[in-house]
């Protein structure tokens, strides 16, 4: 079924939400571990100790806040709002987690943890919402990807500005005061994220409402949504899809720094290639699924990862144009899976509702979310406990050969296997074209006899492009 073509205002401006959170979450992935290592001055090993621990709390938010979102009644929807409440205390313990108190170490550890935490519960509460906001703001499986598009476009747009600032930035606030540097800059992008938030929440609409509306308690849509068997294999691939990806870009100052040998003005220019190279990523995932299964090339794009990721390991790390080029080419691939995993997460919802007929969007993206987030933090957690593992010292005027081969491990041939992984991992969805043609066309019609049942449709009139 086709619905109707969306605006570019409001696709730049669903994307302008993730670039909101991804002027934050972008220095959590790029940054935050070397920050912990480097700056703060935390032991690798307990960054990740810290990173995996916050993640059992998420397996209690996470649900509760799906199922918040889902019940929640506004003139703005059900998603919408949340945007609007949270984004401010989002933004401000978002800084506070960049902040380095003068205090003793172990004061400095419950700080460490204590922000992360609340910076996370209220990712959790702005991003749960957002995500689920993808899935109703049109049915068709086409805008659906387009929007993706859009988003990771302006994911790319965000984490641009991010990793060409934030260092500089750093460095021209804090002068040799690394810990106040790195505050103040993240200030500063932490206010460049909220209005993203804001015109996000100025710009988009919900349109898509569950054919059977329902009340069940928390425990019925937690039985409910296992039923969707296609959702609990996304979760999976959840996890395993961004595994990789943030692997590499935790260890990518590392790489630079201590591997290549090179400077912080060359690792800003490094990771905004990237970055860029992502950017051109997101919009061939729009070019490539025009004309073939979004599965298929999910699939095919890994299998390709995995392959270049891996023969990165033997290339010379002090041959700088053939790692920046196969740096940025790898920057391409990597990206053009996101789109299409974030616009199955709304077709898996579409199948659940087709199988079960009932509609648990919330509850739905707060499980991948949770899942994304497990992901984030094994990977980070990875990160911190092999370079403990290889004998890293961030103190050391030149690190040891295991160490040098432990980033150069983590950096390309880690992810490869992770790539490897997720490409199995894809074989297992069914929702392939064909079926979404079959279940969008039956959910019209449902909806179609839902309205034409209910005594409030002869009274209440949707709104425009509204699809109940």
């Amino acid at each position: 079924m086709k619905g109707a073509a969306l605006s570019f205002r409001e696709k730049l401006g669903y994307g302008m939400g993730d670039a909101g959170c991804n002027m934050i979450g972008g220095a959590i992935m790029l940054f935050l571990n070397y920050f912990y290592t480097d700056v703060f001055g935390l032991a690798p090993a307990l960054v990740g100790t810290l990173l995996l621990s916050v993640r059992v709390l998420d397996a209690v938010t996470d649900p509760i806040m799906g199922a918040i979102a889902d019940r929640t009644q506004s003139r703005w929807g059900r998603f919408r709002p949340w945007l609007l409440w949270v984004s401010v205390p989002y933004v401000l313990f978002s800084v506070l987690m960049f902040t380095t108190p003068d205090w003793s170490y172990d004061n400095k550890v419950i700080w460490a943890f204590v922000t992360y935490f609340l910076m996370s519960l209220t990712y959790t509460a702005i991003n749960i919402p957002y995500c689920s906001l993808g899935g109703v703001i049109t049915n068709d499986p086409g805008e659906r990807v387009s929007c993706q598009s859009y988003r990771f476009v302006m994911v790319g747009v965000a984490t641009l500005i991010l990793s060409l600032s934030l260092l500089p930035m750093a460095e021209w606030f804090g002068g040799d005061n690394k810990a106040r540097g790195y505050q103040m800059a993240m200030s500063v992008l932490a206010l460049i994220g909220l209005v993203m938030f804001l015109f996000c929440f100025a710009t988009v609409r919900e349109r898509i409402r569950p054919a059977a509306p329902s009340n069940d308690d928390l425990k019925k849509d937690l039985r409910d949504v296992w039923k969707n068997d296609q959702w609990v294999r996304i979760l999976l691939l959840t996890f395993c899809n961004v595994c990789p990806g943030f692997i590499r870009m935790a260890a990518t100052m590392y790489y630079v720094t201590w591997v290549m040998g090179q400077s912080t003005h060359f690792a800003t220019l490094f990771i905004s290639l990237g970055v860029i190279g992502m950017m051109f990523g997101s919009t061939l995932a729009k070019i490539l699924t025009d004309r073939w299964c979004k599965l298929k090339v999910f699939f095919w794009t890994n299998i390709a990862l995995a392959l270049f990721s891996c023969g990165f390991y033997w290339i010379d790390p002090h041959a700088t144009v053939a790692v920046v080029v196969a740096y940025f080419l790898l920057n391409i691939l990597h990206q053009i899976p996101s789109p299409l995993h974030w616009s199955l997460m709304a077709d898996v919802d579409d199948y659940g509702e087709w199988k079960t007929g009932k509609r648990i969007t919330g509850m739905s993206f707060s499980g991948n979310l949770f899942f994304l987030k497990v992901g984030l933090a094994v990977a980070g957690a990875m990160v911190g406990f092999l370079l403990s593992i290889y004998g890293y010292d961030a103190s050391a005027q030149q690190q040891q050969p295991s160490a040098i081969n432990g980033i150069m491990l983590l950096f390309t041939v880690i992810p490869g296997v992770g790539y490897l992984i997720t490409a199995g991992v894809v074989r297992l969805l069914k929702v392939d074209r064909k079926l979404m043609r079959i279940i969008q066309d039956d959910l019209a019609l449902r909806r179609a006899n839902a309205r034409e049942l209910s005594p409030a449709s002869l009274t209440v009139a949707p709104q425009p492009g509204e699809i109940k």
